[in-house]
C-alpha cells in the first residue's frame, strides 16, 4: 500500500478537482454527503441540463472541491449525463480532474471493476473507496483489502458513509495522494490478443507478494534469459509464465472481444480477493422480498399502494402547512398595511406584490420537501430501482422510461415537485419528455375550479353522483391526454430514441436519514433562489397589471353609479362593485376585454377571460379573482352559496345565461389543459436551463386547451339546437 502521511508543507494554493464517480447504487451520494455534507452548490454543467453538484471544502493543507460525477456502467457513453460524465474524467471540458475517487459496491466487485479497468486507461491518480462491505459482511464474505490494493496498484479504503466509518481515513489518504503525481497501473487488457497472458502474469507476480512498477514489468521482457531463470527460480509458476508471454510475437492482432477481457481479469480479482465460508448460497432477504415486489401481478399491487401513499401525503399532508403559510403572511400583510396608508399604491405593492409573492413562494415548499421526503426514502431503501422495474414495460411503448411514472403522479398534488421529480429519469430526452407532459396532471390548485364550477351547475342539476363522475373525469383527463401527447414529443419534437432500462437492484436496506434530509434541505434551498425568485417577480408584475390604472375620481364615479342603481345597497356591495369595476378597467382586465372575441367560442366572456388571465402566477387565485368579478369579494371561498348563486345568474348582454353545462366543462377543461401556472413555467426553467421550454409547453398547452374547450362549447351547442 502507498504511504497517506499528511504533506507537511502545502504543495500550492491552487483548487484541486476531486471527481466521486461510481456505478449508479454503489453509495456514492452517501459518500459525497459524507465528505462534504450540506456545503453542497446545485448547478447545471455548462451547455447541457445535467445537474452538477460539487463542494469546496478545506482538509488540511488543501483546498478541495468535490464534484458528484453522474453515475455510470462505464466510459462508453450511451446518453447525455453518461457523456457529462466521461467528459468530466477525461478532461473534453477543459478540466482534469487532480484525484478520481472511485466507488466501488464491495458486494457487486466484478460488475464495479469494470467502470475501474476503463478509468486506470485514463491515467489519473485514483483511490478506490469500498462501499457495502456491511452488507456483504452480513452474508458471511469479506473483502482482503489489502490484497486488492495490491493488484489494483491504488489506495483502497473501506468506507460505511452513513455511519461515518472510514471518512477519517479516507480524508487522511487523499491528503497523501492529492500532491503526488501517482496514477493507477497500466493493465494491458485491451491492445492485443496475447494481453490475458500479460494480465496473467501480473496477477501471479501480485499475488506472489512483489509489488512490480511499469518500467520493471517491462524490463523482464529486455532482461537476458538466464537473468531472468536465476531472479525467478523461487516462483517456478511465475517463471512458466514469463517464459510463455516471452515467447508472444509483439505484433499480435488486437483483441476482438475486449469487454470479455475485462470481465475475465474482474472476475479473476474478486475471486482472488473476496474471502468466502464454503458453503451453499442461501435465499437472502432481499431474494424474499423481490419475489413479492417485482411479480407481475403483487407488485404492481404493491406498487399502486405505494404510490398511492406518496400522492396522499404529498395532497393531504401538506394542505394544512400550506395553510398556515398563506395564513402567516396574510397576517403579516395586515399587521404591516398600517404602515403604507397613507399611500394605497404603496399599501397594495408592499402587502399584495411582495408579501403575497414570497407568501405564495415558500407555500410550494411543503410539497417540495414532502415529495423529496418519499423519493429519498424509496430510493434509499433500494424500492425506487424496483418500481422503475415494474413501470418500464407499462409506459415504455408511449416511449417513455419506467421511473417517469413517479414525477407523472406527483404532478396529480403539484406540478412543480412532479418536474423536480424528473431528475429520477435516466437520459435527458426521457427527463425532458417528462416534465413537458407533467403539468397536464390535474394538480390540487385546480381543485377549487371544479368544486366551484360542478357545486355551482352540475351537482345542483344531476345531483352528488355524477358530480363525483365529473370531478374524477377531470383528475383523469389530463393523464388520458398525456400518452399522445408525449408519443408526438419523442417522435416529433425531442426526436429521441427510448434507451434500453439498465438498473441493477441494489439489496434493500434502511434508509440513511443523513441523505434523506440533505436531500430535502439541498432541493428545497435550490428551489427558493431559483424558481422562488422567478415567482416573487412576476407575482409583483401581475400586481401592477391588475392594479393600474385606478384613480379616486373613477372609484367616487363607480360608487356613486352603483348607489343609483341600487339605493339601499349597503357599503359592502358598494365595495364589491368598485372593486369589480378596478379589475375590469385593469390593464389585465383590458386585455380580458380584448380576447373575448378569441375565447368566445369556447362560452367564455371578458370576466371569464380576465380570471383565466389572473390565474397566471398560480391557479390558487382563480376563485378569488371570480369572487371580485362577479361582485362577491376576493375572500369568498369555492364553496359559498353566493358566488355560486352569482355565477348561475350572470348573463351575456342579450341575457343568455353565461354558465351553462357546457360551458362549465369547457371551463373546467381548460384549467385542466391549460399551463397557466407561473411557478410551474419558472421551475421548467429552472431544470432545462433554458426559456425555450418553458414557452414551448405554455404554447402547446395552451393550444391543446383552447381546441378541447371550444370544440366541446360548440358540440354542447350544436346539441342544444336539435
Amino acid at each position: 500500500m502507498f504511504s497517506t502521511a499528511i504533506p507537511s508543507e502545502p504543495v500550492d494554493k491552487k483548487t484541486y478537482l476531486l471527481a466521486v464517480v461510481g456505478n449508479p447504487n454503489a453509495g456514492k451520494t452517501s459518500l459525497f454527503n459524507a465528505l462534504t455534507g450540506s456545503r453542497q452548490k446545485v448547478g447545471n454543467y455548462p451547455g447541457v441540463t445535467v445537474e452538477r453538484v460539487s463542494s469546496v471544502r478545506n482538509l488540511g493543507k488543501f483546498r478541495l472541491e468535490f464534484v458528484d460525477v453522474p453515475g455510470l456502467y462505464s466510459l462508453e457513453p450511451v446518453s447525455a449525463d453518461e457523456l457529462v460524465a466521461v467528459e468530466a474524467l477525461s478532461g473534453e471540458n477543459g478540466v482534469r480532474p487532480d484525484l478520481v475517487i472511485c466507488v466501488i459496491d464491495s458486494s457487486n466487485l466484478e460488475r464495479n471493476l469494470y467502470l475501474f479497468t476503463q478509468i486506470a486507461e485514463l491515467q489519473l491518480p485514483t483511490i478506490v473507496v469500498l462501499t457495502m462491505t456491511d452488507v456483504l459482511e452480513s452474508k458471511g464474505s469479506r473483502v482482503d483489502i489489502p490484497k486488492l490494493s495490491t493488484l489494483l496498484g491504488v489506495e483502497v479504503v473501506s468506507v460505511i458513509a452513513h455511519k461515518k466509518t472510514g471518512v477519517k481515513e479516507l480524508e487522511t489518504t487523499i491528503l497523501g495522494v492529492i500532491g503526488q503525481a501517482r496514477s493507477p497501473r497500466k493493465f494491458p487488457w485491451k491492445s492485443q490478443s496475447n494481453d490475458h497472458t500479460y494480465l496473467e502474469l501480473r496477477h501471479r507476480i501480485a499475488c506472489s507478494g512483489i509489488d512490480m512498477s511499469d518500467a520493471e514489468f517491462d524490463q523482464l521482457f529486455l532482461t537476458p534469459e538466464d537473468a531472468i531463470s536465476k531472479d525467478w527460480e523461487e516462483h517456478p509458476d511465475v517463471l512458466a509464465l514469463i517464459i510463455e508471454a516471452r515467447s508472444l510475437p509483439q505484433d499480435a492482432p488486437a483483441n476482438d472481444d475486449p469487454v470479455s477481457e475485462r470481465y475475465k481479469w474482474t472476475s479473476t480479482i474478486q475471486s482472488e480477493v473476496i474471502v468466502t465460508p464454503s458453503r451453499k448460497r442461501r435465499s437472502t432477504v432481499t431474494d424474499k422480498i423481490d419475489f413479492v415486489l417485482t411479480h407481475r401481478f403483487w407488485g404492481l399491487a404493491v406498487f399502486i399502494a405505494v404510490m398511492y401513499v406518496v400522492f396522499q401525503s404529498i395532497y393531504s399532508f401538506a394542505e394544512p402547512i400550506m395553510g398556515w403559510i398563506e395564513g402567516g403572511f396574510s397576517r403579516i400583510g395586515d399587521f404591516v398595511s398600517p404602515w403604507f396608508s397613507g399611500s394605497p399604491a404603496v399599501q397594495s405593492l408592499i402587502v399584495d406584490g411582495v408579501i403575497g409573492g414570497v407568501g405564495g413562494a415558500l407555500a410550494f415548499l411543503p410539497q417540495i420537501m414532502i415529495l423529496f421526503l418519499f423519493i429519498a426514502l424509496l430510493e434509499g431503501s433500494g424500492y425506487l430501482a424496483r418500481a422503475a422495474f415494474l413501470m418500464d414495460k407499462l409506459l415504455g411503448w408511449a416511449g417513455l422510461n419506467g421511473r417517469a411514472f413517479i414525477p407523472l403522479l406527483s404532478s396529480f398534488a403539484c406540478a412543480i415537485p412532479g418536474i423536480m421529480a424528473a431528475r429520477v429519469m435516466p437520459d435527458p430526452k426521457s427527463r425532458l419528455a417528462t416534465i413537458l407532459v407533467a403539468p397536464l396532471m390535474s394538480c390540487s390548485a385546480r381543485l377549487p375550479v371544479y368544486l366551484l364550477l360542478i357545486g355551482a351547475v352540475i351537482e345542483p342539476k344531476y345531483g352528488a353522483v355524477c358530480a363525483g363522475v365529473t370531478l374524477f373525469a377531470m383528475h383523469f383527463l389530463g393523464l388520458l391526454v398525456a400518452i399522445p401527447v408525449v408519443m408526438v414529443l419523442n417522435k416529433r419534437v425531442i426526436k429521441g430514441k427510448r434507451l434500453p432500462f439498465h438498473l441493477e437492484l441494489p439489496p434493500y436496506q434502511w434508509p440513511k436519514w443523513r441523505d434523506v434530509w440533505l436531500s430535502m434541505y439541498i432541493r428545497a434551498k435550490t428551489f427558493l433562489q431559483t424558481a422562488g425568485t422567478i415567482i416573487v417577480v412576476m407575482s409583483i408584475i401581475i400586481w401592477g397589471l391588475l392594479y393600474f390604472p385606478r384613480s379616486m375620481e373613477d372609484d367616487q364615479k363607480f360608487a356613486a353609479e352603483f348607489r343609483i342603481s341600487k339605493p339601499l345597497a349597503t357599503d359592502l356591495e358598494v365595495t364589491q362593485f368598485v372593486d369589480a369595476k378596478r379589475m375590469e378597467n385593469s390593464y389585465l382586465g383590458q386585455f380580458g376585454r380584448a380576447i373575448e372575441p378569441v375565447l368566445r367560442p369556447a362560452g367564455f366572456d371578458w370576466r371569464l377571460s380576465t380570471a383565466i388571465l389572473s390565474a397566471f402566477p398560480a391557479r390558487e387565485v382563480v376563485v378569488a379573482s371570480m369572487g371580485v368579478l362577479f361582485q362577491q369579494g376576493s375572500d369568498a371561498p369555492q364553496e359559498s352559496p353566493s358566488l355560486r348563486n352569482s355565477l348561475k345568474d350572470a348573463t351575456w348582454p342579450d341575457g343568455r345565461p353565461l354558465i351553462t353545462i357546457w360551458s362549465a366543462v369547457s371551463l373546467m377543461v381548460f384549467f385542466a389543459l391549460c399551463c397557466q401556472c407561473m411557478a410551474t413555467l419558472a421551475t421548467v426553467k429552472r431544470e432545462t436551463g433554458t426559456w425555450k421550454w418553458p414557452v414551448f409547453m405554455f404554447c402547446y398547452m395552451t393550444g391543446l386547451a383552447y381546441i378541447f374547450s371550444v370544440g366541446i362549447f360548440q358540440l354542447g351547442l350544436w346539441l342544444g339546437s336539435r
